[in-house]
């Protein structure tokens, strides 16, 4: 019986058992060749020009393609007849599509954010009721880290179907600022006070120039709005300023700052 085995294994050797070896060693070597590959894309500086949302999608595509080709090659190396390899190819494609259809959308929404830049890697965006910096645009999703530094992870089709705001789109942002003051103050003196405040900052623009106007009158009071242009960076830092100052210099020129109230009357 043993001698019957060993004559077995000799017959797989002489036969299949050295073309299967080969094929083996041929597809772990490729195997490691392509992460090799992808790697020295990833360090190369041409490809490191490219936008960072981008570079990943394009390596995560590019591994995949080659694997498959890989696995095809050493398949018809084995004798395995292309025909029946394009048959189950297509029959798993068919059965993977239908199972994976949202994973599909958001591998074509992946792609589109790609193509349109609605936003980078690093812009500070807000989409589906979420906001943070872009750190990643992955094949199938977008991962942002809030200010307070939590990761959020949104389907690439979710996000090219949904209102996406961009605040690092442009370079600029305006503050805008409003202030109750009591019924009956003097507008023009409030005017005076908030300009004079926007122009003495250093870090808001002077082009756009800052504007302030009363924007309505509430039941208990005039309500002022102050817009002032600033750099992208400087936007909280510019509207935490303005907010202090602006009561600091109410309280001191004694200007008043009304609060809600109500008038009873009593009738007998």
């Amino acid at each position: 019986m043993l001698n019957s085995f060993f004559e077995s294994l000799g017959q797989f050797f002489a036969t299949s058992g050295v073309k299967l070896i080969c094929s083996i060693f041929l597809l772990l070597i490729c195997w490691h060749l392509i992460g090799v590959l992808i790697k020295l894309l990833r360090k190369n500086s041409r490809f490191s020009k490219i936008d960072q949302g981008a570079q990943g999608f394009i390596l995560a595509c590019i591994s995949i393609i080659l694997k498959v080709v890989l696995v095809l090659t050493v398949a018809a190396n084995l004798g395995v007849p292309m025909t029946n390899i394009v048959a189950v190819v297509g029959s798993c494609g068919l059965a993977v599509g239908l199972a994976l259809q949202g994973s599909l959308s958001n591998f074509a929404g992946g792609i589109m954010l790609l193509i349109f830049h609605p936003f980078r890697v690093g812009d500070y965006i807000e989409a589906e009721g979420k906001e943070g910096t872009v750190k990643e645009i992955n094949l199938l999703s977008s991962r942002l880290t809030t200010p307070d530094n939590k990761d959020i992870i949104i389907p690439n089709g979710t996000l090219m179907n949904s209102v996406i705001t961009n605040y690092s789109a442009e370079t600029t942002r305006r503050v805008d600022l409003e202030f109750s003051v009591a019924l009956g103050t003097d507008t023009e003196r409030i005017k005076k006070v908030l300009l004079l405040l926007a122009e003495q900052h250093e870090l808001v623009l002077s082009d756009p120039a800052p504007i302030a106007r009363m924007s309505r009158q509430d039941p208990s009071a005039l309500v002022f709005t102050l817009r002032v242009w600033c750099n992208r960076g400087d936007y909280w830092t510019v509207r935490y300023d303005l907010l202090e100052q602006t009561k600091e210099a109410f309280e001191k020129l004694q200007i008043c700052v009304p609060y809600p109230q109500m008038d009873v009357h009593v009738h007998q």
